[in-house]
């Protein structure tokens, strides 16, 4: 009778692989938002930081248990602000994702059936805009889209608009759209175009011997096959857009209304530290279920 083989043990360097990024994610992740978790159940103080220490010089679970203020997590649900806040920052977030897949997977889809050897130059051209400063780039918009800006004189020359007339695009949420559809549309075309990349060919043709018409054949077989990468490309663009605060800034108005200015305004114009790290932690867990969607939708790809 022959006897069992042994499994094959794990050698050191495979579980370093394994543990690097747990350990990442533990040190980067985890404990900063232990932290902002932390700061959210203590009480405002005139001190630096200005925030009084919890979960500290305690020795029984009572002890444990009176240190935990929720009052800042009940102040969120009390006041409008926040509430139009989140509101406001997922309203534009799902817009912009929308616009984002509108204009990109039709760029994707060029790509993809583009001749072989000029698709590197097409994907370095979408790339290209990361050689630039994102805070320049974002600068560059105020000056096209500002009422005296380049936008403007463009129309003027083309006699669109008279002498005297303006665009008043600038500190809108149209602009403020415009900001953001212009920095995160590589995010988006980019996982559109690894998917459509990926398609065979033979099932189009196929598909069109068969006598089904082009427009047919995208819906039943070409747009179905490349969900993974819309998926990817929503998620990657729908979770940091609903933070973003740069953008809103630079280009919004005082109407333009999402979290991310709502949470500088907290920390640094108010410092209310543990209110702002309440609106940080709630922004979070409102974003879990996207980031959920978007492992589990990975997890079918693999």
């Amino acid at each position: 009778m022959a006897e069992p083989q042994s499994l094959p043990q794990a050698s050191p360097a495979r579980w370093l692989v394994v543990i690097i990024p747990y350990l990442w994610m533990v040190l980067f992740f985890l404990m900063p938002f232990f932290i902002i978790v932390k700061i959210a159940l203590s009480d405002t103080a005139i001190a630096m930081p200005p925030y009084t220490p919890v979960f500290e010089g305690f020795s029984a679970l009572g002890d444990f248990i009176s240190q935990l203020d929720l009052e800042n997590f009940w102040m969120l649900g009390d006041d409008p602000l926040y509430i139009e806040a989140y509101l406001s920052s997922l309203r534009i977030a799902v817009i912009s994702t929308v616009l984002l897949l509108l204009i990109g997977y039709p760029m994707a889809l060029a790509m993809a059936r583009a001749r072989t050897e000029i698709r590197p130059t097409l994907v370095m051209m979408v790339i290209l805009p990361f050689w630039t400063s994102f805070l320049i780039r974002v600068y560059a918009w105020i000056g096209i889209l500002k009422p005296e800006g380049l936008l403007t004189l463009l129309l003027q020359s083309l006699h669109i608009l008279g002498p005297d007339e303006q665009v008043h695009i600038y500190q809108t949420d149209m602009a403020v759209f415009i900001g953001i559809v212009y920095s995160y549309l590589p995010f988006m075309v980019l996982p559109l175009y690894s998917a459509l990349e990926k398609l065979d060919g033979t099932l189009l043709e196929a598909a069109s011997d068969l006598g089904c018409p082009p427009w047919k054949a995208f819906w039943r077989i070409t747009f179905p096959l490349s969900l993974p990468g819309v998926v990817a490309g929503a998620m990657i663009c729908f979770i940091p857009i609903t933070g973003e605060y740069v953008i809103p800034d630079l280009l919004g108005g005082a109407d333009t209304l999402m979290i991310g200015k709502t949470l500088w305004t907290e920390f640094f114009g108010n410092r209310d530290w543990p209110l702002a790290s309440a609106v940080a932690v709630l922004l979070l867990l409102i974003l879990v279920v996207p980031i959920a969607i978007f492992q589990n939708q990975q997890k079918k790809v693999v």
